[in-house]
């Protein structure tokens, strides 16, 4: 799919495994050699294995990306994955097809993962109020209007249930208003949901669609609670090390750091790239002592994360192992937000005409294709698109990795997406009966918040 890019503006380097059609194993039993990606496969397919590089090698050269890692799979086996570009612009450092990165909010489809076991073995119910896990939500609040001088609340029409969490449709804040609170990994996961739990919701729940950390932090908790293990010994005993993910964590180790790849955003000037701080984490990365972040703090390799995606498109199966009953992951991908919602998602998914994604805030991205029985996984560190070109470096590597191994036609657009309907939900009208106006410090004093954590610029992790 690449041939070489030496000759582009940034003098890229590029590293390339190349796969025969064989069982999926690990990155550590593969040799690197540098060969031209797919020289058998994609000739086999009839696709020109210069394709790819017109269409991606000018976002490296133009320094829209610094490199990227790509891999394309199917249900069974990897059929491609290479690294292009550079790690680190500064040292040169090569982007190697086991380079590490931050991925961000592609956490939340595992942490969802996580607990969709726990209702495989009927200790969870998705319809169940949150209250029932979590006692600390029993006597949540609405919030009917707000000003600088008071909050007007009321009870909202129904409590909110496991689901609303998984679809981000709760009405929990995106922001918390804690003093102090600049990192949330300094934060143990038990007390940031005991905040969220101490502030009114937005809206009432079902009704609306608010992408927001918290409620992923409410699901971690409940799978510490109903689980009696911690948040992130869950996600490691009962899937990353299943699943052979070696390299996928919360606290990369001194030698996984460093394989990790900088992050960059557009320089002030616009004319090139800039290393960009992991500002939501405490350093070393390898501090234990940070709190796991089930919205976004997971770090993790293409490889890694192409065996997530091919247990999700083998319904819950991976190398003869169930991991969930396919009933359940047919529900976590299909559409879970209400008819009258214009946002199309799933428990910890993104559905879109089609497609079953996730991205992340540093442009990571993992698409299964169920139709074409494809995976594609799109690895880069970039803090912000440095122009609006940028956009389009992934759509570009999907759609020519489709064109290689797809095997019926592209899904169609969003907008053809039959939307799964789902009750409309009551609300309460506004009546003295139902609302208290808080004027003074209390349970929700010091409105509006004070202090948003993890945000990125004007994009939530």
């Amino acid at each position: 799919m690449f041939d070489s890019i030496h000759e582009t503006g940034m003098d890229g380097g590029q590293s390339f495994m190349n796969y025969t059609a064989r069982p999926m194993i690990s990155p550590g039993s593969v040799p690197k050699v540098a060969v031209m990606v797919l020289a058998g496969l994609a000739a086999q397919a009839g696709f020109a294995a210069t394709q790819i590089e017109t269409h991606l090698a000018p976002f490296v050269a133009n320094r829209e990306i610094a490199g990227a890692v790509v891999l394309v799979a199917d249900a069974e086996k990897l059929l491609q994955v290479g690294g292009v570009g550079y790690a680190d612009i500064a040292t040169k450092r090569k982007m190697e097809p086991d380079a590490l990165f931050w991925i961000a909010s592609m956490t939340k489809p595992i942490t969802c993962t996580a607990l969709m076991m726990l209702v495989d073995e009927g200790k969870v119910a998705v319809d169940a109020p949150v209250s029932q896990y979590l006692r600390e939500f029993q006597d949540q609040m609405l919030i009917v209007e707000k000003d600088d001088e008071h909050i007007l609340l009321r009870k909202p029409a129904r409590p909110m249930r496991v689901r609303d969490l998984m679809s981000h449709t709760s009405g929990i804040t995106r922001k918390l208003s804690l003093q102090g609170a600049a990192n949330g990994d300094a934060m143990p996961l038990a007390t940031q949901v005991a905040a969220y739990a101490a502030q009114p919701l937005e809206s009432e729940p079902g009704t609306k669609y608010l992408y927001t950390n918290g409620g992923m932090a409410v699901v971690g908790r409940i799978v510490e609670k109903v689980s009696g293990m911690a948040y992130a010994e869950f996600l490691q005993t009962r899937i990353f090390d299943p699943l052979g993910m070696t390299d996928t964590t919360f606290w990369p180790t001194e030698k996984q750091a460093a394989r990790l790849a900088t992050g960059y955003r557009g320089t002030k000037d616009g004319t090139g790239l800039e290393p960009a701080p992991l500002d939501p984490f405490r350093q070393p990365l390898s501090d234990r002592t940070r709190a796991p972040f089930p919205g976004g703090g997971l770090f993790s390799t293409a490889a890694d994360l192409a065996k997530f995606c091919q247990m999700i498109l083998n319904q819950g199966t991976f190398a003869g192992r169930r991991y969930l009953r396919s009933e359940l992951v047919k529900q976590m991908t299909s559409r879970q937000t209400a008819a009258g919602i214009p946002e199309s998602y799933g428990f910890g998914w993104t559905i879109n005409g089609g497609l079953i994604a996730h991205g992340g805030a540093w442009k990571t991205n993992m698409t299964i294709n169920p139709q074409a029985g494809l995976i594609t996984i799109f690895m880069v560190q970039n803090a912000g698109w440095r122009t609006d070109e940028g956009k389009k470096a992934e759509p570009a590597f999907r759609q020519a990795a489709f064109e290689a191994f797809g095997k019926t036609a592209a899904p169609q657009a969003a907008a053809s997406a039959a939307p799964t309907p789902t009750p409309a939900v009551a609300t309460l009208p506004v009546i003295k009966q139902h609302v208290t106006a808080f004027k003074e410090p209390g349970r929700y004093g010091g409105w509006p918040a004070n202090h948003g954590i993890w945000s990125w610029g004007n994009e939530i992790v």
